[in-house]
């Protein structure tokens, strides 16, 4: 257990030069610039042409591919694929032989795409084939170009610079057969001697449990947390482009922040929660499992140890951070809901039928709300069939949201008053707030307009009020 396995995001895979100044290479000289597996993305932007885009759902290939009604519309989204892929190297490597080997590394595997895509339409013209069928496996397909682009790149860039790096192709390109996600990993790693080279690894892995089915786009951190625990990682890193802060320092101030410094997986979860990853959550039970600490750094301030999560409690009560999540509150009343049951089995149906996330909820002798990551579309959807499920009930729909406090152990610093006080202290209204008795977090709920003075007056209560704690050290 002497090699770390490290992850690196897609927008701070665009400053990869920057990356080798200080991550990859820096200062390091020899052995020890090795016992590191690097995990990469996709350079910003490339999944969401090759899928569609994450934010504005601007349809890529695959979405174009899955709505054709032109067959010119999917090749056309290809090509701008590969003149963006070709884009982003060009500005990375600097030596034309290793721009000639990227160039055709992008143009092999787009061509190997493309002649798939044609193919498969091709096959689904004959009634006995289905396209519905095998759009999670293009999805799939489509996905892994962008992440193995990424790690070629890195990986020529690195040998350029004198590295001993080897790009780990997980993707399963060309490869005959369907193997698990363990045993992918297990043979690729079998003759990588991670004290001697740098492992430069695909953020997505082909297998038969299918990532995309249950992940979609967060399979990396699956990826990266299965290679770290079965081989045995001494640590589990996460580069960001910015430390894991007590806020968000573009809301607070730069000054008033506080690096987090060390927490532990639950308050991790409790980020996921709120919309605010620090790791997918499955992710983070393969490491807690495993026992491998997981260490959130800054991928531009090296000489900082950054975030250290693993399982241990705080040593005093403390507020670490305070995040916020626009949601909509979905109420169902009904007066004869009173010592009946079913109500709550059947919303949570429905819910669960339309994809739709719970962040939290709240209830009384005849109401249930439930407080969602949703679109107000996908909600009229869910409306619909819980008035079809309960005619007599009242529904309602609000957009509201919600700002949590939350730490490893709340307990004793009176979280829910100093908050309610402090928003009222702020000219804003909590709607409502809600406290569990595992006193790890505090929500409250409140206007959207309400959402950023609400986190600075809280977090100036409960973090920036309180000393720095000289145990918080990673």
């Amino acid at each position: 257990m002497t090699h770390t396995v490290e992850k690196i995001g897609g927008t701070s895979m665009s400053r990869l030069t920057e990356l080798r100044e200080t991550l990859f290479v820096g200062d390091r000289e020899g052995g020890d610039l090795y016992n590191r597996a690097f995990v990469v993305s996709a350079f910003a932007g490339i999944t969401n042409l090759l899928l569609e885009h994450k934010k504005s759902g601007e349809p890529g290939v695959y979405a174009l591919f899955a709505n054709d009604d032109s067959n010119h519309k999917w090749q056309d989204a290809l090509d701008k694929v590969q003149d963006a892929m070709k884009a982003a190297h060009a500005e990375i490597l600097t030596h034309n032989g290793d721009v000639q080997q990227a160039d055709m590394f992008v143009e092999e595997r787009v061509l190997g795409a493309r002649n798939c895509l044609i193919d498969l339409q091709r096959l689904c013209s004959y009634g006995h084939f289905r396209l519905p069928e095998h759009m999670g496996h293009i999805r799939e397909l489509l996905s892994g170009l962008g992440e193995a682009h990424a790690a070629i790149v890195t990986a020529i860039m690195l040998q350029r610079s004198g590295v001993e790096a080897r790009f780990v192709d997980l993707s399963g390109w060309r490869d005959e057969g369907d193997v698990s996600l363990e045993q992918r990993i297990t043979d690729a790693f079998e003759s990588i001697d991670p004290a001697t080279e740098m492992p430069i690894v695909t953020g997505y892995a082909q297998c038969v449990e299918g990532l995309m089915n249950e992940f979609d786009r967060g399979y990396s951190e699956v990826t990266f947390s299965h290679l770290a625990a079965l081989t045995g990682a001494r640590e589990a890193i996460i580069h960001k482009e910015f430390h894991l802060s007590s806020a968000d320092p573009k809301l607070v101030g730069e000054d008033a922040v506080r690096k987090l410094g060390r927490t532990n997986y639950d308050v991790a979860d409790q980020l996921s929660n709120m919309g605010m990853e620090a790791i997918h959550p499955k992710a983070a039970k393969t490491l807690r499992q495993a026992g491998v600490p997981l260490r959130v750094t800054n991928a531009f301030d090296p000489g900082d140890p950054g975030t250290l999560i693993d399982d241990q409690p705080s040593e005093e009560a403390a507020a670490e951070i305070v995040t916020g999540l626009d949601i909509v509150t979905f109420e169902v009343f009904e007066q004869d809901m009173v010592g009946v049951k079913g109500y709550d089995s059947g919303i949570l149906e429905v819910l669960k039928r339309h994809d739709v996330r719970i962040v939290s909820k709240v209830s009384n002798a005849n109401t249930i709300t439930h407080y969602l990551d949703a679109s107000l579309k996908t909600m009229r959807r869910v409306e619909r069939d819980v008035a079809k499920m309960f005619p007599a009930a009242e529904l309602s729909t609000r957009r509201l949201a919600m700002v949590s406090v939350i730490g490893r152990d709340l307990s004793g610093l009176s979280v829910l008053t100093r908050g309610l006080q402090a928003i009222a202290d702020a000219g804003c209204e909590a709607i409502g707030a809600t406290q569990g008795p595992r006193n790890v977090d505090v929500q409250f709920v409140l206007d959207r307009d309400s959402m950023e003075p609400v986190i600075k007056a809280l977090h100036g209560e409960l973090i920036e009020n309180t000393p720095i704690r000289l145990s918080n050290v990673a």
